[in-house]
């Protein structure tokens, strides 16, 4: 008797142990669910324009970046429209799908947007290389735009020591060490970017000038031929641009000259020719926008001073193929020495307008004139460019560097 108590025992105890096993296991896991994001972008070209297809691949990059935070985001995009009704018309589908975000990638659609933004207060809409919607009293309207200007004077580097090279080995001399550069429109942003693409050029090279002719237009592909090859034509021996498709790049290739670009690499289409590109990196900002959104902060109204030094602002892979030997050296030194302070691109004591040293100028607005309200710009002995705002202000036409036209 005793020993079948025992075992009846024992049984019990295996039954109870199992049982608290069976128990241990089953117990519910907490599931984590994804925050799922609805973004949208209106975009002035198409899925193949240089100019867009570097705001895709930061959209990419950040979509990757927020997944890994459990921030899943859905990106609809627009395309082919630079301003006006069209704009307007995307911003409005885009807030009725339910996007909590709207980039509008170009400096002509804001307008359009700010109609749209009131209707729509729970959407952030971001105007990129502008200003109206950090001036406005709209809490949901914002502007943004990194400093490209210290990559474009980077790559003015990169031109400069090809120029120098070609000088050193007797291909040209010193007067023919020219510059051509395919401008979109004649305001700040553009001039902007040629003179310090010219600045850096000049560091290396002080015998360069440089040509710029524009188009009125953003991106003309064959417009962007044209030009390239009537400022080649002028004598240019190296092309740069501030333009959105890759056939600058392409036209300097079929003209046995050199090219830096702007927005993405260019030395697949024009792998003898193109040396580097400056770009703005757009992935930091998406990531911090969209955060910012999901966990409930208030957006920046405008982004501005991030640069080199914040990875906001990059060069492409340099074409070490036919680079001139050093480059990379002389990029890294300049490229340090903005990122502690040392170098200013638009050092006073560098440059020229009508043969006189800037001692004082104040920014230039966005209908193109000197706004004399506004903060004063030099100082320190240099133009503090992209200091006060993102958009861009500097307007000075300075020495060595002409207008083959003015239309635009």
């Amino acid at each position: 008797m005793k020993r079948i108590l025992a075992i009846l025992l024992a049984l019990a105890m295996i039954f109870s142990l199992a049982a608290c096993g069976e128990q241990k296991t089953e117990e519910p896991q907490a599931e984590t669910e994804a925050t799922v994001f609805k973004a949208g972008m209106v975009c002035i070209g198409d899925e193949q324009a240089a100019y867009d297809r570097n705001f895709y691949m930061a959209a990419d990059a950040a979509k990757e970046q927020l997944a890994a935070k459990g921030i899943n985001v859905e990106w609809t995009y627009t395309y082919n429209h630079p301003e006006g009704d069209p704009v307007a018309v995307d911003c409005e589908e885009l807030a009725d799908s339910g996007c909590q975000l709207i980039i509008c990638n170009s400096y002509g659609q804001e307008p359009a947007a700010l109609t749209i933004a009131p209707d729509y207060p729970d959407t952030v809409f971001v105007g990129c290389t502008n200003e109206g919607g950090w001036k406005d009293s709209l809490t949901n309207t914002v502007n943004a735009f990194p400093s490209i200007y210290e990559g474009r004077y980077l790559a003015g580097v990169a031109a400069g020591c090809k120029l120098q090279e070609m000088i050193d080995n007797g291909e040209i001399t010193a007067d023919e060490a020219v510059l051509g550069y395919v401008g979109a429109f004649t305001f700040a942003e553009v001039i902007s970017g040629y003179t310090a693409f010219f600045l850096g050029a000049q560091s290396i090279c002080p015998s360069a000038t440089m040509l710029v002719e524009f188009i009125g237009s953003w991106g003309d592909p064959t417009m962007e031929a044209q030009t390239a090859q009537d400022l080649i034509d002028r004598g240019a021996v190296l092309i740069s641009q501030h333009s959105d498709s890759t056939t600058p790049a392409t036209t300097a290739q079929q003209n046995g000259v050199y090219h830096v670009g702007y927005n993405i690499a260019m030395s697949d289409v024009a792998p003898d020719a193109s040396i580097i590109s400056s770009r703005i990196d757009w992935t930091n900002y998406m990531v911090y926008v969209i955060e910012t959104i999901v966990n409930g902060g208030t957006v920046d109204q405008d982004y501005y001073q991030h640069g080199l030094a914040s990875g906001d602002v990059k060069l492409t892979d340099l074409n070490t193929a036919i680079a001139a030997p050093g480059t990379q050296e002389a990029i890294d030194a300049a490229a340090a020495a903005i990122k502690a302070g040392t170098l200013q691109v638009y050092d006073t004591s560098k440059f020229t307008v009508a043969g006189e040293t800037v001692t004082q100028c104040f920014a230039l607005d966005m209908d193109g004139d000197w706004a004399a309200d506004t903060e004063e710009a030099v100082f320190d002995g240099a133009f503090h460019e992209s200091y006060f705002q993102s958009a861009p202000y500097f307007g000075l036409r300075i020495d060595g560097i002409t207008l083959v036209n003015e239309a635009y």
